[in-house]
């Protein structure tokens, strides 16, 4: 049978390990919080109350702050664990690991000061707790959370909000479905006006999570007692209702030791008139009991539960920790491969957007598909070569002599005036191609989850393709220009001998009226014809630039960028130092602090897995 003093201890551990790591419930939801799943009793009362001189009654030592107003401004931890008759008490603080303090004294100081070290010296308060721990004979194995004693008003020195601030703060403990309530009440007010029932039916209006607990019934007017509350008539609880007689303010004033005041309220309950019959379940010693017994009844039932969530959690971070991607080696040879390997990863996506693997490829076809034919089909061709320009293009051409047969000199002027205008759509398509693959670098390195961790390794791959491409672009443009000179170096002699050959009006080729041929020769239908003439090698030109176009821009720039997009940017790396090579794997700071938070939380979850498995070994 697992041990109460193991169970609770397992709690105890845990929770420690919780509040070092940030998890105190009521925080942010990026994690599951571990603190939340952990059973434990919150200790609720108005100010007043005598809530802290029931937390002293179970201790059976002074150590808590007192004084007027908020003096709970922490939640205060409390951690009991008996030891062997005989052995001297003290207490350990979870923010002073290696002290021990055997003058309770100096523990209040210390709750004191640690209170003030979060808070300031004002009236604020602060959901970040305490951890005190003490070791005495004379405690049972518990664990009890104070938190700031409800109030009705703000004083002096105090925000506005404070009376909802505690409020909100004490029901986040209380609310969770694995806390147990200690609803504190004086005895000598009216139980329909108690702070903590009222919160207490609230949050668990069954009662099954709440335990009663009447204080200051040696204060009650004379005549009255408290009997319809205690046996359960006045407010009905699952739990049995327990009654408490504090130290009064002259005992407290005189140092009254706390054990001899448990021995008072013992004899106080067992002489009682109206509570005798009671007394075997009065007291703070059998509170005590009650809770450690019942919060190990709830420990014991919670396990599988709180396994399970363990077990869920660790799954859940270690996926992230992996797409987060593990902490940097510090050697450079180690740093030189992570790199590689990154860029590797961009490389094959980039690749998978220009093979069709992933969308944006297809934009390329569309640059020769359709843009291309349409920008050819948009020159201004029909302008050129209106009859009016082919008139002044072949008379400027013939100098002072007319041309003879044909007007080659013109014939050559009117095509190479026509062939550069071919230069604007060859050098569009180069550019449109350029701006699809920076458009595809550019989601590529977004779509590279390895690459997210690095912004600075991410602007260095974008600069070092940026240059790449513009290098490709540049060698393209020159090869597409070159294409559309070399139409323009050299005519296509056969096109021209297959074309019908002038006849002279009249059908004398041999001689007759020179005159009459050289009107003819400059007449509107003669320059007509060199026109269509002109047109006709043009479309054909244009349907060869129309294939080997496409040919010239995906050979120089996307060939090129599959095969050595990152060639230069390689070289360039493996002459970096250490601390360059360190710089470029600089990660986001959110990033790292988000793995670093995501480590820690994964080794607490292992380890109260671990503490769960040692504990469960005792069963």
């Amino acid at each position: 049978m697992t041990t109460m003093e193991s169970l609770i201890g397992l709690v105890n551990r845990i929770q420690r390990a919780c509040t070092v790591l940030g998890d105190y419930g009521g925080g942010d939801n990026t994690f599951s919080s571990l603190w939340e799943a952990l059973p434990s009793v919150a200790v609720v009362g108005g100010q007043s109350s005598g809530k802290s001189s029931v937390l002293e009654s179970i201790v059976g030592r002074d150590f808590l702050p007192r004084g007027s107003g908020i003096v709970t401004r922490r939640p205060l931890v409390l951690q009991l664990h008996k030891t062997e008759s005989g052995q001297q008490e003290y207490a350990e603080f979870l923010h002073l690991p290696k002290r021990r303090f055997t003058d309770f004294a100096m523990v209040r100081k210390e709750i004191q000061d640690e209170t003030d070290r979060i808070t300031g010296r004002t009236k604020q308060i602060s959901n970040v707790p305490i951890h005190l721990s003490i070791y005495s004979p004379h405690v049972v194995n518990l664990t009890l959370i104070d938190l700031p004693g409800l109030t009705k008003v703000a004083v002096e020195g105090q925000p506005e909000t404070i009376v909802e601030d505690i409020e909100n703060m004490v029901r986040s403990y209380v609310e969770k479905p694995n806390s147990i309530i200690l609803a504190i009440s004086p005895a000598n007010q009216d139980i329909a006006t108690s702070d903590a029932i009222k919160l207490a039916r609230e949050v668990d209006p069954s009662g099954e999570r709440t335990f009663g607990v009447l204080t200051k019934l040696d204060l009650m007017d004379k005549g009255t007692n408290a009997l319809d509350v205690l046996e359960g008539r006045s407010y009905r609880l699952q739990h049995p209702w327990v009654g408490i007689v504090n130290r009064s303010q002259a005992d407290i004033n005189k140092n009254v030791d706390m054990i001899v005041a448990r021995r008072k309220e013992r004899e106080y309950f067992a002489t009682s008139p109206d509570y005798g019959h009671l007394a075997s379940k009065m007291g703070s010693e059998y509170l005590a009991k009650l809770l450690s017994k019942h919060l190990e009844t709830v420990i014991r039932a919670r396990i599988p539960s709180i396994t399970s969530l363990i077990n869920k959690s660790i799954d859940e971070l270690e996926l992230e920790l992996d797409h987060l991607g593990r902490p940097i080696a510090v050697d450079a040879g180690a740093q030189l491969y992570t790199i590689l390997e990154l860029c590797r990863a961009f490389d094959r996506i980039f690749k998978e957007h220009l093979d069709g693997g992933r969308p944006g490829g297809d934009r390329i076809y569309g640059v020769f598909d359709n843009q291309l034919p349409a920008a050819l089909r948009k020159l201004p061709f029909d302008r050129h070569l209106s009859l009016q320009n082919v008139k002044k293009i072949v008379s400027e051409a013939d100098g002072y002599q007319p041309h003879l047969i044909a007007p080659e000199q013109g014939y050559r002027r009117l095509i190479e005036g026509s062939l550069n205008y071919f230069r604007g759509p060859a050098e569009a398509s180069v550019d449109a191609v350029h701006f699809v693959l920076k458009e595809l670098v550019r989601k590529s390195i977004g779509e590279t989850q390895e690459l997210k961790r690095f912004p600075t390794l991410q602007a260095e791959i974008a600069a070092a393709t940026g240059e790449s491409l513009e290098k490709f672009r540049e060698d393209s443009k020159k090869t597409v220009i070159r294409l559309v000179e070399m139409e323009a170096s050299y005519l296509t002699v056969e096109f021209f001998r297959k074309l019908p050959q002038e006849v002279e009006k009249g059908g004398n080729p041999a001689g007759g009226n020179t005159a009459a041929s050289n009107v003819d020769r400059y007449s509107e239908g003669h320059f007509r014809r060199i026109a269509s003439n002109v047109s006709s090698y043009v479309n054909m030109v244009s349907d060869t630039l129309r294939n080997t176009i496409p040919k010239a821009v995906v050979h120089c720039q996307v060939r090129e960028a599959k095969q050595s997009l990152l060639n230069h940017f390689y070289t360039q790396i493996g002459r970096k130092e250490g601390k360059q090579l360190s710089h470029m794997l600089d990660e986001d700071p959110a990033l790292m602090e988000r793995r670093q938070q995501c480590a820690k939380r994964l080794e607490l979850y292992k380890s109260a897995r671990d503490e769960i498995d040692s504990v469960s070994w005792v069963r």
